[in-house]
Protein backbone atom coordinates (compact mmCIF):
# COMPACT_ATOMS: atom_id res chain seq x y z
CA UNK A 1 0.00 0.00 0.00
CA UNK A 2 1.35 3.48 -1.18
CA UNK A 3 1.26 6.09 1.01
CA UNK A 4 -0.40 9.61 0.34
CA UNK A 5 3.56 11.22 0.53
CA UNK A 6 4.65 8.42 -1.35
CA UNK A 7 2.07 9.01 -4.16
CA UNK A 8 2.90 12.70 -4.13
CA UNK A 9 6.75 11.96 -4.31
CA UNK A 10 6.00 9.28 -7.23
CA UNK A 11 3.93 12.38 -8.93
CA UNK A 12 7.56 14.44 -8.71
CA UNK A 13 9.67 11.54 -10.14
CA UNK A 14 10.95 10.36 -6.77
CA UNK A 15 11.78 6.78 -5.44
CA UNK A 16 13.08 6.37 -1.94
CA UNK A 17 15.99 5.24 -2.07
CA UNK A 18 16.89 2.32 1.18
CA UNK A 19 18.09 4.32 3.69
CA UNK A 20 21.56 4.77 4.04
CA UNK A 21 23.28 3.15 6.43
CA UNK A 22 25.88 5.11 9.01
CA UNK A 23 28.99 5.82 7.62
CA UNK A 24 30.37 5.21 11.93
CA UNK A 25 29.83 4.85 15.36
CA UNK A 26 26.19 6.43 15.29
CA UNK A 27 22.86 5.51 14.93
CA UNK A 28 21.16 6.68 11.76
CA UNK A 29 17.66 7.79 13.72
CA UNK A 30 16.35 7.91 16.99
CA UNK A 31 12.67 8.06 18.10
CA UNK A 32 12.17 10.18 21.67
CA UNK A 33 8.29 10.33 21.97
CA UNK A 34 6.66 11.82 18.91
CA UNK A 35 9.89 13.35 17.53
CA UNK A 36 12.61 11.46 15.25
CA UNK A 37 15.95 12.69 14.90
CA UNK A 38 17.46 11.80 11.94
CA UNK A 39 21.82 11.73 11.96
CA UNK A 40 23.30 14.21 9.03
CA UNK A 41 22.60 13.19 5.41
CA UNK A 42 25.14 13.72 3.07
CA UNK A 43 25.02 14.44 -0.25
CA UNK A 44 24.84 11.67 -2.64
CA UNK A 45 22.43 9.96 -5.50
CA UNK A 46 22.56 7.35 -7.49
CA UNK A 47 26.34 8.10 -9.09
CA UNK A 48 27.52 8.41 -5.95
CA UNK A 49 29.15 11.42 -3.49
CA UNK A 50 27.80 15.12 -4.71
CA UNK A 51 31.52 16.96 -3.70
CA UNK A 52 32.20 20.34 -4.24
CA UNK A 53 33.11 23.98 -2.19
CA UNK A 54 30.58 26.50 -2.86
CA UNK A 55 32.15 29.59 -4.15
CA UNK A 56 35.15 27.16 -5.15
CA UNK A 57 34.00 24.81 -7.77
CA UNK A 58 30.70 24.66 -7.06
CA UNK A 59 27.39 26.89 -7.83
CA UNK A 60 24.85 27.74 -5.78
CA UNK A 61 22.02 25.64 -8.09
CA UNK A 62 24.50 22.80 -7.70
CA UNK A 63 24.65 23.21 -4.14
CA UNK A 64 20.64 23.45 -4.18
CA UNK A 65 20.44 20.16 -5.69
CA UNK A 66 23.01 18.38 -3.44
CA UNK A 67 20.83 20.07 -0.65
CA UNK A 68 17.93 18.11 -1.65
CA UNK A 69 19.32 14.56 -2.17
CA UNK A 70 20.01 15.09 0.94
CA UNK A 71 16.01 15.79 1.57
CA UNK A 72 15.48 12.81 -0.04
CA UNK A 73 17.59 10.90 1.82
CA UNK A 74 15.85 11.92 4.77
CA UNK A 75 12.61 11.06 3.97
CA UNK A 76 14.13 7.52 3.89
CA UNK A 77 16.14 7.62 6.78
CA UNK A 78 12.31 8.88 8.18
CA UNK A 79 10.79 6.12 6.83
CA UNK A 80 12.95 3.31 7.94
CA UNK A 81 11.65 4.85 11.45
CA UNK A 82 8.40 4.96 10.73
CA UNK A 83 8.45 1.07 9.72
CA UNK A 84 7.84 1.86 5.66
CA UNK A 85 4.58 3.98 6.58
CA UNK A 86 5.76 7.53 5.86
CA UNK A 87 2.29 8.90 6.17
CA UNK A 88 3.36 8.43 10.37
CA UNK A 89 4.99 12.06 9.18
CA UNK A 90 2.82 14.76 10.78
CA UNK A 91 5.18 17.52 10.16
CA UNK A 92 9.03 18.53 9.67
CA UNK A 93 10.40 20.29 12.48
CA UNK A 94 13.87 21.49 11.99
CA UNK A 95 16.76 21.30 9.40
CA UNK A 96 20.25 21.70 10.41
CA UNK A 97 21.67 22.36 7.11
CA UNK A 98 26.02 22.53 6.79
CA UNK A 99 27.74 23.77 3.81
CA UNK A 100 30.97 23.05 2.19
CA UNK A 101 31.95 26.42 1.35
CA UNK A 102 34.77 29.06 1.21
CA UNK A 103 35.44 31.51 4.18
CA UNK A 104 33.71 34.66 1.94
CA UNK A 105 30.63 32.37 0.58
CA UNK A 106 27.72 33.88 2.12
CA UNK A 107 24.80 32.39 0.17
CA UNK A 108 24.37 29.18 2.64
CA UNK A 109 20.39 29.67 2.85
CA UNK A 110 19.90 29.58 -0.95
CA UNK A 111 21.89 26.35 -0.94
CA UNK A 112 19.91 24.85 1.87
CA UNK A 113 16.83 26.08 -0.08
CA UNK A 114 17.12 23.33 -2.41
CA UNK A 115 16.23 20.75 0.94
CA UNK A 116 13.61 23.44 2.06
CA UNK A 117 11.71 23.88 -1.01
CA UNK A 118 11.46 20.20 -1.76
CA UNK A 119 10.02 19.15 1.28
CA UNK A 120 7.44 21.61 0.97
CA UNK A 121 6.64 20.99 -2.56
CA UNK A 122 6.44 17.00 -1.98
CA UNK A 123 4.74 16.96 1.75
CA UNK A 124 2.73 20.02 1.69
CA UNK A 125 2.53 22.41 5.15
CA UNK A 126 3.65 19.01 6.83
CA UNK A 127 6.89 20.14 4.71
CA UNK A 128 7.14 23.71 6.45
CA UNK A 129 9.77 23.59 9.20
CA UNK A 130 12.44 25.91 11.03
CA UNK A 131 16.11 25.43 10.04
CA UNK A 132 19.55 26.94 10.51
CA UNK A 133 22.20 26.63 7.24
CA UNK A 134 25.56 27.20 8.13
CA UNK A 135 28.96 27.24 6.31
CA UNK A 136 31.49 24.41 7.09
CA UNK A 137 34.85 24.51 6.17
CA UNK A 138 34.96 21.01 4.93
CA UNK A 139 32.29 18.07 5.07
CA UNK A 140 32.62 14.03 5.50
CA UNK A 141 34.36 12.65 2.04
CA UNK A 142 34.28 15.98 0.42
CA UNK A 143 30.44 16.15 -0.29
CA UNK A 144 29.20 20.02 -0.69
CA UNK A 145 26.28 19.17 1.81
CA UNK A 146 25.15 17.84 5.07
CA UNK A 147 21.58 17.99 6.61
CA UNK A 148 20.40 16.70 9.78
CA UNK A 149 16.40 17.13 11.03
CA UNK A 150 13.42 16.49 13.35
CA UNK A 151 10.68 14.95 12.54
CA UNK A 152 6.94 14.47 14.55
CA UNK A 153 5.56 11.79 13.71
CA UNK A 154 2.48 9.81 15.15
Amino acid sequence: MSSNFEARLAELGITLPSAPAPAANYVPFIQSGNLVFVSGQISSNEDGFITGKLGADMSVEDGAQAARACAISLLAQLKAACEGDLDRLRRVVKLTGFVNSTADFNDQPKVINGASDFLVEALGDAGRHTRSAVSAASLPFGVAVEIEGIFEII
